[in-house]
């Protein structure tokens, strides 16, 4: 499967019909449509048609569309996951998901809805059953509609726990561990989430900052002037790009070709860096050709 950048992630109300035209224009990598936060009970049976007929008519470019449907245990879940599985988008993201049952249930509603096997599920972890479960919830990625991501919920886990977003997030930093590290020991993405303060600019880069030196692949977002900082900070600087492209070749070089340690420009290398390097140009390349043709 071709490797998608989701540095950006922003959520917009399915309920707002000049959000989801606006949309069209972000330089967001993902958008999340939302029918459960940010509507009203009694709006989310017209923001379910909404939705559903704007991401049919589609025209949002390579940003990769998300629907964000209601638990199924509400009632108004099983709806929009049936129509989810006929939207044609790319994936939907499950709230308040906390047991591999939870993943197994929507793939029923989908399956039974006919939806497509490219369609890919993400999955909300935002209470403490989710922390206490993450890895079981990553090891239902295979499969069809398959698992890719993980999106944390930090408001609603600091709702749950009493646990600070402030300072750091120090409260918290265990628990996005554990899910960096399950969702990557499956080969998953993991989502930061969102940052309240919109303009608080200073306040956001340092909470990007620490998402990446975490492991994150990107960040949800609330509000587009966040977006900016937020791909610069995921994107990989052009000299970090060019030493792994110098890694990757130094040990593609015919003489190089058993050696697990190598000397380049004075610095070791192993083949754990080419590894890393790989990603690194993987992850330039596929932001250079999704910049290109927004």
């Amino acid at each position: 499967m071709q490797f998608r950048p989701r540095r950006s992630v922003l959520y917009m109300p399915g309920s707002n019909a000049r959000a989801l035209e606006k949309a069209k224009t972000l330089p967001a990598d993902a958008l999340i449509f939302d029918l459960e936060d940010s509507v009203a009970p009694d709006a989310k049976d017209a923001a379910r048609d909404q939705l559903a007929a704007a991401v049919r008519d589609g025209g949002y470019g390579k940003r990769e569309i998300v629907i964000r449907v209601n638990a199924l245990a509400t009632p108004w879940g099983e709806a929009d996951l049936k129509m989810a599985a006929r939207a044609a988008g790319d994936a939907v993201l499950l709230p308040k998901v906390e047991t591999p049952e939870d993943i197994a249930a929507a793939r029923l509603v989908l399956r039974a809805a006919g939806a497509g096997d490219g369609l890919t599920l993400w999955a909300m972890m935002e209470t403490p059953r989710a922390m206490l479960h993450a890895d079981r919830i990553a090891a239902t990625r295979q499969g069809q509609f398959q698992l890719e991501a993980f999106v944390l919920g930090t408001n609603d886990l600091a709702k749950e726990t009493g646990a600070t977003l402030g300072q750091g997030r120090t409260g918290m930093l265990a628990w996005l561990s554990a899910c960096v590290a399950a969702a990557k020991a499956r080969g998953l993405d993991v989502i930061d989430g969102v940052y309240n303060a919109i303009g608080d600019e200073a306040g956001l880069r340092a909470e990007l900052e620490q998402g990446r030196a975490l492991g994150m692949n990107g960040k949800t977002l609330i509000h587009p002037s966040q977006i900016g900082p937020c791909n610069e900070v995921f994107t990989p600087l052009a000299d970090e790009v060019a030493w792994a492209r110098k890694i990757i070749a130094a040990f593609a070089l015919p003489d190089n070709a058993g050696k697990g340690v190598l000397s380049l420009e004075g610095k070791m290398v192993e083949r754990l860096h080419a590894e890393m390097a790989r990603r690194t140009v993987t992850i330039a390349d596929a932001i250079a050709e999704r910049e290109g043709s927004a």
